[in-house]
């Protein structure tokens, strides 16, 4: 049986309670992962583990942008839209749907902001979420870019004992588009390969007999992660063979209603659902 691990950015900054952008649940979840992982380790065939990597300077960041009226850099979880063609600070409903202000925004840099607005209008117009202000997180080569320790420890282990090779992808180093799915960016750029779908990665999850889905957060990177697998699907059944992690992925706080709607469309569609514990038990 060829079963494949999925892990969605576990990095210290969305897992570690000291991390700019901690996704609460996520330390324990992590615990969880790890304890299966060693439990499990002869068993997986192979393990794909997704790694936000960002500059300093990123559309996501509220380096790149700054309040038309007076030049101030925008808080974190600010959302920016679209409105009568101009960018716009947006307030969300509880379904997600954007409410927007007339407090407008520009870029840092004048000539980035052509390019930024085009993504936002792209993003908007492909309706998968609002483009949110994210604090400062998973700068290359940071402390909160890294692995957590302990899952770390048991995926080397695997590597070790199995004499295996983890594939890592990282995503997110074009400043340009928001990169939540660890197969394409959320607004690719067709001469950056990076953006691209990952036609491999792709290929190697068709190939398998259970997709193992886990990791941070459920709200986004795990939400687009599993949305893009099923999508480049060559099979749209391919979706039965993909078990979500129940208990090792938590949202964004305040964003529930992302991973909701995200476990709500899979299983209509076939994603199953277990635990750490009951998985391969």
């Amino acid at each position: 049986m060829n079963i494949q691990l999925v892990i969605v950015d576990p990095q210290n900054d969305f897992c570690d309670p000291k991390g700019s952008l901690y996704v609460p649940g996520a330390d324990e979840d992590m615990k969880r992962l790890t304890t299966m992982i060693s439990r499990i380790d002869s068993q997986l065939n192979g393990i794909h583990v997704t790694l936000d990597n960002h500059h300093y300077l990123d559309i996501s960041h509220s380096t790149m942008w700054e309040r038309l009226s007076n030049g101030t850099a925008p808080e974190p979880f600010t959302i920016l839209g679209m409105d009568n063609g101009k960018i716009v600070k947006c307030n969300m409903d509880a379904t997600g749907q954007k409410i927007p202000t007339s407090e407008e925004y520009t870029t840092v840099r004048l000539n980035f902001y052509e390019r930024c607005k085009s993504y936002l209008e792209a993003l908007e117009a492909n309706g998968r979420y609002p483009h949110v202000i994210w604090p400062l997180h998973c700068v290359i080569d940071s402390w909160g870019a890294c692995i957590v320790p302990e899952l770390l420890g048991a995926i080397t282990g695997w590597e070790d004992s199995q004499n295996a090779k983890i594939n890592y992808i990282i995503k997110g180093n074009n400043i340009f588009t928001e990169h939540f799915s660890g197969i394409k960016a959320e607004v690719p750029d067709p001469k950056d390969p990076t953006t691209q779908i990952n036609t491999g990665m792709i290929r190697t999850l068709e190939e398998a007999d259970i997709i193992v889905l886990t990791g941070e957060a459920l709200s986004h990177c795990v939400n687009h992660t599993g949305r893009d697998i099923v999508s480049c699907f060559s099979d749209p059944k391919n979706i039965q063979k993909i078990t979500l992690l129940t208990d090792a992925s938590s949202n964004v706080a305040g964003f529930n209603f992302l991973g909701d709607a995200f476990v709500q469309d899979m299983t209509a569609k076939g994603m199953k659902l277990s635990t750490t514990v009951d998985l391969l038990a």
